[in-house]
């Protein structure tokens, strides 16, 4: 994946995202995004990467602004977060879905649809985003597939040519 295009954001768009974010993660992402850099990036796959200062810590998943990776590094989020046991990571970080039996906690006020943030216990180190597939609550000790992958250490996005 390469970049085809750059252009910078406009103060409002800037603001709208920042907005959400905070609704999304609490006033933390301030210290990570405000007072930066804001560019827009398109990609020969028709995927849209927010640039802050130069990195690609935001991406558009059907239209809505979320942290790479990398921009998870940053924030450290502890709201929609999804935190699995040290004997799943290495498929998590092989882009799997995230199942039941390998969580080990996950933030109650997910909702099935919304994107979230996948840790390690015991560095507590974000390695994939993922949409939920059952709210949060149900999360932890069920059966089967909780957490679709949608992005990981090591993939398209994360090697992402700038």
């Amino acid at each position: 994946m390469r970049i085809k295009a750059r252009h910078h954001l406009r103060e409002d768009a800037i603001k709208k995202i920042l907005d959400n974010l905070r609704a999304t993660f609490g006033e933390e992402v301030d210290a990570v995004f405000t007072g930066r850099t804001w560019e827009i990036a398109e990609t020969d796959e028709e995927q849209d990467f927010i640039m802050v200062n130069g990195e690609p810590l935001l991406f558009s998943v059907e239209g809505q602004a979320f942290p790479t990776v990398r921009g998870a590094l940053k924030i450290r989020p502890v709201k929609k977060r999804v935190v699995v046991d040290m004997g799943a990571v290495k498929f998590v970080a092989k882009g799997a879905d995230i199942m039941s039996p390998g969580i080990v906690e996950a933030d109650p006020g997910i909702r099935v649809g919304d994107l979230v943030v996948i840790t390690d216990q015991v560095h507590n180190k974000p390695l994939a985003v993922g949409r939920a597939l059952v709210n949060g609550d149900q999360m932890a000790g069920n059966k089967g597939k909780a957490v679709k992958s949608i992005h990981y250490v090591g993939d398209r996005i994360w090697n992402l040519e700038l």
